[in-house]
Parts: C-alpha cells; structure tokens; sequence
C-alpha cells in the first residue's frame, strides 16, 4: 500500500519578493507602483511647458492658457474626492480604469483642439482631462490602504509617493527637457499619450490582487449615498475631518511658493531662472527620497509623531529658511539656497503618513477617509494660490511666508490630537523584530505609540 504523501508546502517567496516586504511594498501590488511611475512620468511631460504651448495654439497669451489651467485644477480636486468615494463603491481597480480612460480620450481631444487652434474645444478637453490622473492614481493609493498590513502601511504609502512624485513633476520633466529639441512641443505632447497608455497597462494588467476588483462599501449603499458618506464622516469623526485640514495644510505653502517665489528668486535675489528651477528641482528631488525614509521611520515611531515633528514643525521652520537664507546672503551664495531647499523638500515628506493615520482613524469607512483626505490633497492647489493673492499687496512677500510658517503650526497642534488607535504591544513588537507573522495581522489596527521607540 502507498503512503499518501504530505501535503505540498507554499513555495518559498523569492529573493525579490523579501526584498520588496522588507522595504514595505506590498507584494501583490508591486507591478501596480512600477505602473504608476510611468504614468505619472506621462503626465508630467507637459508640466514645464503647458501654459505656453497653450498660448500659442489657440488660448492667444497666458492668460487665457491660465483659465483651461485654472478650469483643469478644478477638475482635479472634484476627481481626487471621487477617487476614494467611487473606489468604495466600485472597487479601485474600476476607478483607475475610468480615469486612464478620461486621460487618453480628452487628451487626444486636447491635441485636436490645438492643431486647429480651437480654444473653446481645448479648454472643455484639457478641463475634463483633469479627472484622468487623481481617479488613476489615488484609485491606486486607496488600494494600497486596504492591502497593505498597517504595521507596514506607512512605508507603502511613502512608496506610493516616490512613484508620484518621481513622475510628477520629476522624470515627466527630465523627459520633456530631451524630446522637445528632437520632436517639439506638440510631438512631446502625443508622446505623452504613449507613456500614460504603458503606465495603465503595467498597473491595470500586471496588479492581480483581488481586493481592488471589487466594492468596498456595505451592500445596498447607492452612489449618491456613498458620496455623501464619504463627506459626512468629516461631522460624524471629526478627527477626520481635521486630518484633511493638515492635508490641506500639508501642500498649500508648496503651491502658494511656486507662484511666490519665481520672480523673487530669479530677479529680486538674483539667481535667474536656470538656477531657480534647479532650486525647485532640488527640492522635489530631495522629497522623493524622503517620502521612502519617513515611510519607513513612521511605521516605527509612529504615524502621529512623525508628522508632528518631522512634517509640520520641520515645514514651518524650513519655509522661513526657504526665503530668509537667500534673501539675506544674495546670490553669490547660491549653494545655501540649495541647502536650505533640501531641507524644505525632506520636511515635506514628514507629512507622507498622514495617508495611513486618516484611514485608522475610521476604519468603518476607509474609503470615505481616503475621499476625504484626496479632496484635501486636491483643495491645497487653491489654497496656497490664494493666500498669496490675499496677503502679498498687504504684507509682502516676507508676511506670505511667516503665514505659511504659521499654517504648518497650526497643522502641529490639529496632528496632536489625531492619536491612533492602540494596538497589541507584542505586534508592534514584533513588526519592530522583522517577524513576518506580524504583517499578516488584522489591517484595522495600526502600531501602538506607547510602544514604539522614541
């Protein structure tokens, strides 16, 4: 008589697949990141050249280009609200789907419109576009949240970041600055189709992971009621809605300087305008890296402290550096003005766990969480604009910026009172030895702060 032979064991993870759960990236989803590099690269492209080439297809001076761009922010604060609303209801993987499609139909649309210099047309295309990229890529953020252990959640959302920021504005414009001699303007622009089209395609096909591929909300509840939820929850947990004023907070300053600061650091300090856009470019690329390491350091010292110390008050002193540094040393002592750029960069990472906090702080609803917090990452375009326009004439440029110190303050003191969840101290134990048994936890609980080293 035969012997029944035991049952086989699961095959050992490969080499890779240690590395990436070492590092923090969730397995499954490991292809989805690489997708989203290339996307975002795709959509960064235009990001240096946008407003001109506008101006001279159709839109006639700069400020009618900054209308279309003005109509497309819009867009992409509505769709960063939907993204996570709609992913609830629909599951991520649907939402990404939509929003490559809406990038590639009315980016094809926009070209049209500017080879026939239309610029009714090219303002509703490039308009509508704006909902392609925040459906696409936080569709994918939401994914995340919902597979990634939360004793981990911190350094996959940071990784998250450095596929979003590497892409936008990052490699888009490092790939612009090759093809524009070779193919112009408008041949870079269709090139981008090309990209954005490989970036879904990665993602879309190569991620199997079956949580996204279907709804996340409870049976029965319909669409408006799932949009609604997903605002409701700011009233019903207000920690939530807090949360998404320190994401508000988080980016304003970010984009309220790159309307502030162009013409004082090209003309006022000195330094032209090649040296400002490598300032820029030193910032953000400092800030890609960053997003890695506080990733990683928030799943051990805690999401809340990391952004307490490290993003909002690291933000508030290093804005005042940003400006004061070079204003009072003038350009001939431009590499301080790198210095302290990088700083500002680092420090803005500091924020990268308040991905991961917003959704612990309701994990009945994380997807209203996640609508809520991509709105506030959508609403910081406006904010940081408009603070300029409301407060340079009367207090200076000098006042913006001590407004924007105090913003991040303020920020600190909402970030106290987020305080997560306990958890078990032996997994917060664990997870801090390298057990792997620790990531196979419940994802509802993140790591306890009491036991995390300080």
């Amino acid at each position: 008589m035969t012997a029944t032979s035991p049952t086989a064991a699961s095959p050992a993870p490969s080499a890779l697949s240690r590395w990436l759960d070492r590092v923090g990236v969730p397995v499954p989803l490991a292809l989805g990141y690489l997708g989203l590099l290339i996307f975002m690269i795709g959509d960064g492209i235009e990001s240096g050249f946008i407003t001109p080439f506008m101006a001279a297809n159709g839109a006639g001076d700069d400020v009618h280009a900054s209308y279309a761009v003005t109509v497309y922010g819009v867009a992409v604060m509505i769709a960063s609200w939907l993204s996570g609303a709609l992913s609830q209801l629909w599951g991520p993987r649907r939402v990404m789907m939509i929003g490559l499609g809406i990038w590639l139909v009315f980016h094809v649309a926009f070209l049209l419109a500017a080879a026939s210099q239309n610029y009714p047309m090219m303002l509703a295309a490039y308009g509508l576009r704006g909902f392609g990229y925040p459906m696409f890529a936080f569709g994918f953020l939401v994914w995340i949240t919902a597979v990634a252990p939360t004793v981990r959640l911190g350094a996959a959302v940071g990784w998250f970041y450095f596929a979003f920021t590497g892409g936008l504005p990052t490699l888009g414009s490092l790939v612009a600055s090759g093809t524009n001699p070779v193919l112009g303007h408008y041949g870079t622009l269709w090139l981008s189709l090309g990209v954005i089209a490989l970036g879904g395609a990665v993602c879309l096909l190569g991620v199997r992971e079956r949580t996204g591929y279907s709804r996340m909300a409870p049976e029965g509840v319909k669409p408006v009621q799932s949009l609604m939820s997903s605002m409701a929850i700011a009233w019903r947990n207000p920690r939530v809605g807090m949360g998404t004023v320190v994401r508000i907070i988080n980016t304003a300053p970010q984009f309220g300087m790159l309307v502030l600061f162009p013409s004082i650091f090209a003309e006022d300090i000195g330094f032209g305008e090649g040296r400002w856009l490598l300032l820029v470019s030193v910032i953000y690329g400092t800030n890609i890296f960053f997003n890695l390491i506080f990733g990683l350091v928030s799943d051990r010292l805690g999401w809340r402290h990391t952004i307490f110390w490290f993003g909002a008050l690291g933000c508030s002193a290093t804005i005042l550096l940003l400006y004061y540094v070079p204003m009072a040393f003038g350009a001939d002592y431009y590499w301080l003005a790198l210095i302290v750029g990088a700083m500002y960069g680092a420090t803005l990472a500091g924020f990268v766990p308040i991905s991961a906090l917003l959704p612990s702080l309701a994990p009945e609803n994380k997807g209203g969480a996640m609508a809520l917090l991509n709105f506030g990452a959508g609403g910081a375009t406006f904010v940081g604009p408009a603070l300029v326009s409301l407060l340079l004439v009367p207090f200076g440029a000098g006042g913006v910026v001590i407004s924007f110190a105090v913003l991040y303050l303020i920020a600190a003191a909402m970030t106290w009172f987020l305080k997560e969840p306990a958890a078990p101290a032996d997994t917060a134990a664990r997870a801090r030895t390298g057990d792997r048994t620790a990531t196979d936890v419940t994802r509802e609980t993140p790591p306890t702060e009491s036991a995390s080293p300080r």
